[in-house]
């Protein structure tokens, strides 16, 4: 099979690899497609995201959807169409109930968190355990689904700061995080929700899925004490310190957006002063099963999707999706069309 590696900093290649033949629990899926995510570019641009070093080639990619290709267990015909949870959860850890995604030595696909990595889903083929996997609804597109697990951190982050039926949500930063965290709210029946950004692209984008106002954080100013909930969706300190400006007093703000494990300069005051609620969030724990049904639920959500990429061109699709001017969430077509059905 054919297969997208990082082998280091600004140093990507596609080229054969064995295809993976099914274990115990195991099956084989088709990957259809790839989403590109921000650890994704971390990985490609820089050799690194955070912490964790490219010290292998290391296949990308933990947003995927395709076709169960193999079941030795013979429970999934060949061609049912799946997204997967991209996590093997670790060590179970009493104090952590309920938090799985939290628990010491899991593992992501498409991560260097590991040694040896973690290989993830740009390829033609992926071998997951059985209960990674999750069988799509008939009505929804197996293109939509690839959108399951950012969406699910998106819903994730939003499950921190409780019902928000009703309440004025802010979300700084409109990215394909923040993108999918203003769709989030405003299914939840958010009474508004509002978003920021430094350019006016990604504005349109989240006006077009239901924020009913935009703030250019370059010209406009945002209002002070006035949101219930903020989603802190950018990971720029900046952002850190308007989301704390900008929540009303004892709101919520939710972090979602990674941040570099460095100091950074962060105006606190408001967060004293006003007695917020401010949470981080990880990855997700069962969201994702969520995300799939709103998937189903909300088509126009597919709209996040801004560039689909063949995988000659994977590349391209790290460019693209390095440019937030112009582009949305960006997708590997993994198979030509006509193979994907």
């Amino acid at each position: 099979m054919r297969a997208a590696f990082i082998n280091g900093k600004e140093d990507l290649s596609l080229r054969e690899t064995p295809t993976p033949e099914p274990g115990e629990g195991q099956l084989r899926i088709r990957v259809d497609y790839v989403g590109i995510c921000g650890s994704d570019l971390h990985y490609y641009y820089e050799g690194a995201n955070g912490a964790f070093v490219v010290a292998e080639p290391l296949i990308p990619g933990h947003e995927v959807s395709g076709r169960v290709d193999l079941d030795p267990s013979g429970e999934l015909a060949v061609g049912t169409p799946v997204t997967v949870h991209p996590a093997t959860f670790g060590t179970p850890t009493p104090e952590l109930e309920g938090k799985r995604h939290l628990w010491p030595n899991g593992a992501y696909l498409g991560s260097a968190s590991t040694t040896p990595h973690t290989q993830g889903a740009l390829s033609e083929y992926l071998l997951v355990d059985r209960g990674m996997v999750r069988v799509l609804p008939p009505t929804l597109p197996v293109r939509r689904a690839v959108l399951a697990e950012p969406l699910a951190v998106a819903l994730h982050g939003l499950s921190k700061a409780g019902s928000v039926e009703g309440k004025r949500v802010l979300v700084t930063g409109s990215g394909p995080i923040g993108l999918l965290s203003v769709a989030a709210a405003v299914a939840a029946g958010a009474a508004e929700v509002h978003a920021t950004d430094v350019l006016d692209g990604p504005l349109a984008r989240a006006a077009a899925l239901g924020a009913s106002a935009g703030f250019n954080v370059t010209r406009d100013a945002i209002p002070a004490s006035a949101y219930d909930v903020v989603l802190e969706c950018s990971g720029v300190a900046a952002s850190v310190s308007a989301a704390f400006a900008a929540a009303r007093i004892a709101g919520t703000v939710v972090q979602v957006g990674m941040v570099p494990n460095e100091p950074r300069p962060v105006n606190l005051a408001p967060f004293i002063s006003k007695e917020l609620s401010v949470f981080g969030t990880f990855r997700f724990n069962d969201e994702i099963d969520a995300a799939i049904e709103l998937l189903d639920a909300v088509p126009g959500i597919e709209d996040v999707i801004t560039h689909e990429v063949p995988a000659d061109d994977t590349l391209a699709a790290f460019g693209f999706a390095r440019d937030s001017s112009a582009s949305g969430k960006v997708v590997v077509a993994v198979w030509p069309e006509d193979v994907r059905g």
